[in-house]
């Protein structure tokens, strides 16, 4: 693997976790929406990682090149659990029963994400500051 290849993989990763962050942020910007676009409360959304081989001239010729992959959002998925159900007939959107939809966005679970994609930011960053440190180190010694 050279350092160009651990780079589009870092690269890859740092991608998708800013994909998944900003489909969380979107589910707690909405986690009290009750009226959407579409009609009917906001349906949480999650984001789904798919492993995707390293596509590139150098290396289709290395066979051990089909073990390295790096990550792509393959799509975004609604969640299609129960929209929360409370009594507010006070609440505008209540219906005939005084009963309102709110989103089925579980907050903590929405942070529990925010922090694992921080967490997996984090870890691309330092992949590539390892690989720069790498390189430099190597520059350092040629220039010797």
């Amino acid at each position: 693997m050279d350092i160009l290849t651990a780079f589009q993989i870092s690269g890859s990763g740092l991608k998708a976790e800013r994909a998944r962050l900003n489909v969380t942020a979107m589910n707690l910007a909405n986690a009290n929406t009750t009226r959407t676009m579409e009609g009917g409360p906001y349906r949480a959304k999650s984001v789904v990682f798919q492993a995707k081989p390293l596509e590139n001239f150098s290396d289709a010729l290395q066979a051990s090149s089909d073990k390295l992959r790096t990550v792509e959002v393959a799509e975004v998925v609604e969640d299609n659990k129960e929209f929360k159900s409370v009594y507010d007939p006070s609440h505008p959107d209540a219906d005939e029963n005084g009963v309102v939809l709110f989103p089925n966005v579980d907050v903590p679970e929405q942070m529990v994400d925010m922090i694992s994609a921080r967490r997996g930011y984090e870890a691309n960053v330092t992949a590539i500051e390892a690989v720069k440190s790498m390189a430099m180190k190597a520059l350092d010694i040629a220039r010797r």
